[in-house]
């Protein structure tokens, strides 16, 4: 009897944007601020910061949940910025000329920036069901959600 694996639901979805023109140092400025923060907070972030690199990097965010809503048919309020990665591009070089024939060299540098955006809601789903399994006041067989929690009742704990 052969066994067929199951596929694992990917919830993952991202965009990639390459050769932007702005160092990797000035966009991890910012990537850093986001990293981690949910798809609506990101967007107001990006918004508000004085930063240059804010605009291509809220271009890309947006572009990432477009492709969560159009491909995946996420909603764009469980959207979470799993993971986001700066790397170098290639340095353009120019001369420009410059006084006595001289000249003056030029390095335009770029990036490509990565933006993975994940859907929290199948895992909220699952860490419900697991945190009710094992809380000690609740029935198995049910679900029942109204448990009694030493924690929440006040006993263990007693901050002043």
């Amino acid at each position: 009897m052969i066994k067929k694996k199951k596929k694992k639901a990917y919830t993952e979805v991202y965009a990639l944007g390459q050769y932007i023109s702005m160092s990797a140092h000035k966009a991890r400025r910012v990537i850093d601020q986001i990293r981690g923060r949910s798809y609506e907070e990101a967007l107001m972030i990006l918004e508000l910061m004085p930063y240059r690199g804010c605009y291509p990097i809220f271009k890309l965010v947006y572009s990432a949940a477009a492709n969560a809503s159009h491909n995946k048919g996420f909603k764009e309020t469980n959207l979470v910025i799993s993971k986001a990665e700066v790397n170098q591009g290639n340095t353009v070089k120019k001369l420009k000329p410059r006084a006595r024939g001289r000249s003056y060299p030029i390095k335009r540098s770029t990036c490509h920036i990565t933006i993975v955006l994940e859907d929290i809601s199948f895992y909220q789903q699952s860490e419900e069901y697991l945190m009710y399994l094992k809380k000690p006041g609740c029935s198995n067989e049910n679900l029942n959600l109204t448990c009694y929690h030493t924690y929440s009742s006040g006993g263990l704990w007693d901050k002043k």
